[in-house]
């Protein structure tokens, strides 16, 4: 990162507020007026051009404004930004908002909340399918060949899936087959229960290996579902300015919303590392978030983490008021997801 004196940083700091509240290039007047410099227009004028020359701002048009750019920004969030703590009222009626619950009741919570607190869009990514661990496994008969199969994880999440079988279970073989996978597969991930019970099975009466393999491919497919995210006021971004003038990009943006895949590769990112990631521009390596911020911290789950909350919106964010918003609903959804029972 380039280093900037003193004066510089505290005119870059001064114009990204100044772009961040009202959106307009800011000229050399506003920022002799904002800044507490005592400079004539000319000098501020000169830092103007050298801030320009180096990449942190630029002219929109032939406008004597300027706006700062995404290395800019980055630097502004990295070196100049002074984050205030949210008040504890606030934490209060959130943490009021994110009780212990289901958690894919809670994903929908903090979801909401972010979107709501920021007015952009909130997302939640439900924990990594390598973290869904088994709790309990249950059978029920539903028809001759039909069985319900029910799946309660160790994070207190509830997962149903029907099994079709070439021949019907009485409810002893079935309250048989629930005990063993429970019994010896508890506290493990689908993908080592499937690699474990290749061998096991063969120990098995034949009649039920066809049962217990479709319950692992089911659980299986469960544990896939799981690894997903809940997406929460994207059509705010139809009301941001910088966003909204050019349709063709918001419209790749939500196919981005649409497919999953990019983002939800993003978002994991913030598995990976501790604290509030702030990914802005094309830093997040998707073409579709050009223009826009992405700023996440991953959640735990008993001290590991397992999932991410993040809230995305345009460059032009209020990063000093967003930063603490999706910190404090990490580590809310953290306590409500890590609390016992």
């Amino acid at each position: 990162m380039k280093l900037l004196d003193p004066r510089s940083q505290i005119l870059l700091k001064t114009l990204i507020e100044r772009y961040i509240v009202e959106g307009q290039p800011v000229g050399s007047r506003a920022l002799s007026r904002y800044s507490g410099l005592e400079l004539s227009p000319a000098t501020v004028r000169n830092v103007m051009s050298d801030l320009e020359e180096k990449g942190f701002i630029t002219s929109p048009h032939t406008s004597a404004g300027r706006i700062p750019t995404a290395l800019g920004y980055r630097f502004f969030v990295d070196s100049l930004l002074t984050v205030q703590p949210l008040e504890q009222a606030r934490v209060r009626e959130l943490k009021g908002q994110l009780q212990p619950d289901q958690p894919q009741r809670l994903m929908n919570s903090a979801s909401h909340l972010l979107s709501e607190l920021t007015q952009f869009a909130g997302v939640v990514v439900s924990p990594r399918r390598d973290t869904v661990k088994i709790r309990q496994i249950e059978f029920i008969s539903l028809a001759e060949n039909r069985i319900l199969l029910i799946i309660v994880t160790t994070a207190g999440d509830v997962q149903n899936r029907i099994l079709i079988t070439r021949r019907a279970y009485s409810s002893a073989e079935l309250a048989e087959a629930a005990s063993y996978l429970t019994e010896h597969f508890v506290g493990l991930g689908f993908d080592d229960i499937r690699a474990r019970i290749r061998d096991e099975l063969k120990q098995l009466r034949s009649d039920m290996s066809e049962l217990m393999t479709a319950a692992v491919e089911a659980g299986n497919a469960a544990a896939e579902d799981s690894a997903s995210y809940v997406l929460s006021g994207e059509t705010n971004l139809l009301d941001v300015e910088d966003l909204s003038s050019n349709m063709a990009r918001l419209r790749e943006l939500f196919k981005l919303f649409e497919q999953k895949t990019g983002l939800m590769q993003l978002l994991d990112l913030s598995n990976r590392a501790h604290g509030v990631q702030i990914f802005i521009g094309d830093e997040s390596g998707l073409s579709q978030l050009d223009g826009c911020s992405v700023v996440t911290a991953g959640y735990e789950v008993n001290g590991k983490v397992v999932g991410s909350v993040g809230v995305i919106g345009p460059t032009r964010m209020a990063y000093d008021r967003v930063i603490p918003i999706v910190d404090i609903t990490a580590r809310l959804l953290s306590n409500a997801l890590s609390s016992p029972g």
